[in-house]
């Protein structure tokens, strides 16, 4: 069901199992996945996972970036009635929305679910806990320098539709230099990281590629959980063929103690649900980062 977005009683012949019955083992068997697994693949980066990071992606011509971060859109189709003017988007449908942020690697290391579809990516970030490190003096120090220039913040690649932020670097949408076209262009391409996150996704896992039946929406956040589990999972055993894992095989040859980069809080990363937006917390949020 979950690789294939069968319908519980599309496999009762298959499996001899009725229909409420597959319904249990699959909430039982996402349930379990969370419970084992979700404090190691649903965490923020550990030292070294930041070290290396940093390391991929200043090879890639950005020193200091974290990660591409951006939303991806799972239409519920059996929202209730009373709930479906909060749940419903731009074309008509009711949607819940994942944030997340993922690394060249296509590993989620952020993911904050359960955004009604009313909201756009902006009034997503007013929500998510992304910049809770930051804000509560947590966050790793990260220095890196550019033109002579040297900066003391990590910042995620992000669209246009994101604010004006220190933490966020945003392509030209009308680029007019040569130097403007070539960063756009760079920007895009590597600011794709997290659409070919989400497309690997649903790739593997069907469930997230299409309507859902649930009338629960914690059946929904946990099914994602679990996905997102199975796919970092699936990432950790695989990294190592890509193609360009001579990338990684020259960082652990090299003195990585020069890279600047730090641990973080030390806590296990939370999978998020939908918060209450909270006008103060936003105010806070951009008057620490304009």
């Amino acid at each position: 069901m979950l690789a294939y977005g069968l319908a519980p009683d599309a496999i009762d012949e298959y499996l001899r199992m009725g229909e409420t019955t597959s319904k249990k083992s699959l909430l039982h068997l996402t349930q379990e996945v969370i419970k084992h697994f979700g404090e190691d693949y649903l965490r923020s980066p550990t030292d070294e996972d930041l070290r290396r990071i940093l390391y991929q992606n200043e090879m890639r011509g950005f020193p200091g970036m974290i990660g591409s971060i951006v939303c991806m859109h799972w239409e519920w189709k059996n929202c209730p009635t009373t709930w479906r003017g909060q749940y419903q988007g731009r074309n008509g449908k009711t949607i819940l929305i994942l944030e997340a942020v993922v690394d060249q690697d296509l590993w989620i290391w952020h993911s904050i679910f359960g955004i009604p579809g009313s909201c756009n990516d902006l009034n997503v970030l007013h929500r998510s806990p992304v910049f809770d490190d930051v804000l509560q003096g947590k966050a790793p120090p990260i220095t890196f320098q550019v033109n002579v220039h040297e900066y003391n913040m990590g910042y995620y690649l992000t669209d246009g539709i994101y604010p004006n932020w220190d933490t966020f670097i945003q392509g030209f949408s009308r680029p007019q230099l040569e130097t403007e076209k070539l960063f756009a262009d760079r920007q895009a391409h590597v600011r794709k990281d997290v659409v070919r996150a989400f497309g690997v996704l649903q790739a593997r896992f069907a469930i997230v590629r299409q309507p859902y039946l649930a009338y629960d929406e914690d059946i929904l956040c946990d099914i994602m959980k679990a996905c997102i589990i199975s796919h970092n999972m699936i990432v950790e055993d695989e990294r190592d063929t890509y193609v360009r894992a001579d990338v990684l095989r020259r960082y652990y040859e090299e003195d990585i103690s020069s890279l600047t980069a730090a641990v973080n809080n030390g806590e296990p990363f939370e999978f998020q649900t939908g918060q209450p937006f909270s006008i103060s917390a936003y105010l806070g949020i951009k008057i620490s980062f304009v």
